[in-house]
């Protein structure tokens, strides 16, 4: 019989037979059919054919063909278009042999609106739907925030919302402080509002030293016109703008728009770190950690980096490397097409462009050794997990469960994940429970989420073959809920994985937890064990999981009212109903003509909405 590596070659000697010569992506399946690899090529026949030579593929490779039973490809009309394509796939497929950038969350952006007489700046995430102009993006919330400071200070713009705005009589602290020109009861006029507007889009825009001298005559002529007052104020304002520029930590004379983008690999691991340059300001940066770039090399590396980072959002005109990136011309080529402008890839050798990336390199450098150093105390805490509770090995995912209600109500699951590299954000799961729990039935709203996560499980992967089994169960409880649990398990027939339950004991003080495992005597550990200090933490996150999931819940269930139980009734009739009689309880009570007389609801409505909350009345035949 066949090796699977052989098997592997023979799927894709099957696809090569019909595999055109054109150039497009192709995806290599598993037997889940899901994705093991997405590739490009400018010739599909002849990359492919190098998956069948198994002696010259490195190991991971080799992996790799023996998992694949199915190939699939589309075709594209040039290889700038498969490598877009290919980088899209990546991202929302995740295949496990890619170069995959793990952390892609939205960026903040500054808007200025443009749907309203006075503009509102604003801090935005998501789809730039709303009128206005769009600046950014910034590496965190922490760097947009400082600029609607910095805004606020030097041109006076209103961050308020709309309906505030509409309703304010009277200025608020911003006005008293000097961050906001008030113009929502007069104290501006909408042309000279106007003016702070276009003074910041010039700022935003990297026109500051422009700016500063236009401001600089301003103020020269209201001293002139004896307007010492205003003089003053500019003059303030002067000072705010030359502070902002003066405080920049990397802010070179020579760029303009860019992103500095530097690769450092250490212990088979990658950190790629991103400093944003916009209008000549550095808009922050951040470290990400691509996943599976353990043999790759660092043009690899940033090739794949940068093809999915701009899958979703604009590339600026230039990008700064520290290394050359794998087919640095074609990527160039495919974001000039995306930007619908020139990209320009470089790697300076000398200058102040080869001085600020050498400082995003050393950023990167030490994020990783930082990475690196934490994921080793993260392992020494897992072994000695793995010795206090007696486990087979060292604990690669370990489960906490909590549960969170009031009385029975809003009552919900939850279930945190940790591992050799801290917490899997992206594994914690929240579950509604959905059977009818007795207040204060812990047991039974255990035993649902149990049942749904372990059960789903059996059904998918009945052989536990997959990385999604814990190695050990956490359980915030004592005696009782250990033994539940443990019946609970064992009808599962999951009676192998480790359980230990946490109770605080009956003084409920943290350092004194007492932990429960069947077949051992209940113990505590010193209050100053390292390892207590991580099952309190892992403990903890689960509880404040808990209680955030259920707020959240609740939160959502405040908002809601009878009327979403009223067949018939949708958003607009509800809003109708609502905006008519002010509240649910009103509607309720309403009479059969009341309900008619509203404007939007026809008489089949009224019926319907009038029985709805007076069953059992006979309604007058139509």
């Amino acid at each position: 019989m066949d090796s699977p590596a052989t098997q592997g070659v023979h799927v894709i000697e099957a696809a090569l037979a019909t595999m055109p010569s054109n150039s497009g992506v192709y995806r290599m399946l598993d037997a889940k059919g899901e994705a093991l690899y997405v590739g490009k090529a400018r010739n599909l026949k002849k990359r492919v054919t190098n998956y069948t030579q198994l002696a010259r593929l490195p190991e991971r490779l080799r992996r790799m063909v023996a998992a694949t039973v199915a190939m699939e490809i589309i075709t594209t009309h040039t290889e700038v278009e498969a490598l877009l394509l290919e980088a899209n796939l990546i991202k929302r497929l995740k295949p496990r042999y890619n170069i995959l950038l793990r952390d892609d969350k939205s960026f903040p952006w500054l808007v200025l609106s443009a749907d309203h007489p006075y503009p509102q700046l604003a801090k935005h995430r998501g789809a730039q739907a709303r009128k206005g102009s769009y600046f950014g993006p910034f590496a965190s919330a922490g760097t947009v925030n400082q600029s609607v400071q910095t805004l606020q200070r030097v041109f006076l713009l209103r961050t308020c919302a709309d309906t505030v705005f509409a309703n304010r009589t009277r200025p608020c602290l911003l006005f008293q402080i000097k961050r906001c020109s008030a113009p929502c009861v007069g104290r501006i006029s909408a042309p000279d509002y106007a003016v702070l507007v276009e003074q910041a889009k010039s700022f935003l825009s990297g026109k500051s030293g422009l700016l500063q001298k236009e401001m600089a005559a301003t103020m020269q002529e209201a001293s002139d016109r004896l307007d010492f007052e205003q003089a003053a104020a500019i003059r303030d304002r002067i000072k705010g703008l030359t502070f902002v520029q003066g405080s920049e930590i990397i802010n070179p004379a020579s760029l303009a728009e860019a992103d500095v983008i530097a690769v450092h690999q250490e212990a088979g691991q990658a950190c790629v770190q991103v400093f944003f340059i916009r209008g000549g300001r550095n808009n922050g940066n951040r470290s990400f950690y691509p996943a599976n770039t353990s043999g790759d090399e660092p043009g690899a590396v940033l090739a794949a980096f940068i093809a999915q980072f701009y899958d979703d959002k604009p590339p600026p005109p230039v990008l700064l490397l520290n290394h050359e990136a794998d087919e640095a011309a074609l990527l160039s080529e495919a974001l000039s097409l995306k930007a619908e402008r020139k990209v320009t890839l470089l790697v300076p050798q000398r200058g102040e462009k080869y001085d600020v990336v050498q400082h995003a390199a050393t950023n990167a450098r030490e994020a990783l050794e930082r990475k690196l150093a934490e994921a080793a105390g993260q392992g020494k805490l897992l072994a000695a997990v793995a010795e206090l509770f007696s486990l087979p090995e060292t604990p690669k995912r370990i489960e906490t469960y909590d549960n969170s209600h009031i009385m029975g109500t809003n009552a919900y699951g939850v279930m945190v994940v940790a591992g050799p590299e801290g917490y899997i954000k992206s594994a914690y799961r929240k579950f509604s429970i959905k059977s009818a729990i007795t207040p204060g039935d812990d047991f039974g709203m255990m035993r649902e989420v149990l049942l749904r996560r372990f059960g789903r499980s059996l059904a998918e992967d009945p052989e536990r073959a997959s990385e999604n089994w814990p190695d050990l169960l956490l359980i915030d409880g004592g005696a009782g809920q250990l033994s539940a649990v443990q019946g609970i398990m064992t009808e599962l027939g999951l009676e192998d994985i480790p359980l230990v339950a946490i109770a605080k004991g009956p003084d409920r003080n943290a350092g004194r937890e007492w932990f429960h495992m069947a077949g051992r005597e209940t113990f505590q550990l010193p209050p100053r064990d390292p390892v207590l200090y991580f099952l309190q933490r892992l403990r903890d996150e689960a509880h404040r999981f808990a209680i955030t999931t259920h707020r959240a819940g609740r939160s959502k269930k405040l908002v809601t009212s009878e009327l979403d139980e009223v067949p018939g009734i949708g958003a607009a009739r509800k809003k109708a109903l609502l905006g008519h009689f002010g509240a649910a309880r009103e509607v309720k009570n309403a009479g059969l003509k009341d309900l008619e007389a509203v404007a939007g609801i026809n008489r089949a409505t009224a019926r319907a909405v009038y029985a709805f909350f007076h069953p059992g009345v006979r309604l007058p035949q139509e």
